[in-house]
């Protein structure tokens, strides 16, 4: 009798975006520490820095899905293509006026929302990037959390970078991890005990995907 096929699992694949335009800033230390966590913990991490990589975030008429003329551009398919298939994504972002920074709302018209049609998000048809993963949203601050929680803004944010996109985009956990008071000045230990809670939620992450393909060695649960 044939010996059955082993099935090999996939490695992990984690998708780190980081929309600050500064490399070294605190948003940066968590974006190098996320993927250096993921790394020696056996998966990938692949980092996409919107700045670096001089991303144009305003969306072409001809992008924009259900119109007449409708095309996906080149380095939108480029990234599309280098981002799809992933586990888990991990948008990092600062909190400026209240708001995530432009390119990474132009980088959800652009890739993440690419050819998806309001219709397909009314009726939970969506299949972009996003469909049936995990998506982890670290933002920072410099205002306290107890400022912005009395403005309302962390609910608005948790509402439209967590809640609509997990609704609209079919996401299959959706989880909030954030920053508050993130100053020029601020101590060793605020950074070391802030990072130290990314490490762990990266390390949390991980296990589930691994917990997961233990169960569906093929990676496809």
């Amino acid at each position: 009798m044939p010996k059955a096929k082993q099935q090999i699992s996939k490695v992990p694949r984690h998708i780190v975006i980081l929309a600050h335009p500064d490399p070294t800033s605190f948003n940066g230390a968590i974006a190098e520490l996320y993927c250096r966590t993921v790394h020696s913990l056996g998966h990938v991490a692949i980092l996409r820095d919107l700045y670096g990589i001089g991303f144009d975030p305003v969306l072409k008429n001809h992008e924009r899905p259900g119109k007449a003329g409708f095309s996906i551009s080149p380095d939108v398919q480029r990234e599309i293509e280098m981002i799809a298939d992933a586990d888990v994504y991990i948008l990092i972002y600062p909190i400026w006026f209240g708001m995530p920074p432009a390119i990474l709302k132009g980088y959800i018209d652009r890739v993440i929302g690419s050819g998806v049609t309001s219709d397909e998000i009314q009726h939970h048809e969506a299949q972009g990037v996003l469909r049936d993963k995990r998506l982890l949203s670290i933002i920072t601050s410099g205002a306290r959390e107890l400022w912005l929680d009395e403005q309302g803004q962390i609910d608005a944010l948790k509402d439209v970078m967590a809640r609509y996109l997990f609704h609209a985009f079919g996401i299959k956990y959706a989880d909030h991890l954030q920053f508050g008071g993130v100053v020029e000045g601020f101590s060793a230990d605020f950074i070391a005990q802030n990072l130290s809670d990314v490490e762990d939620r990266a390390k949390h992450i991980c296990k589930l995907i691994t917990d997961e393909q233990s169960v569906d060695p093929s990676g496809l649960a």
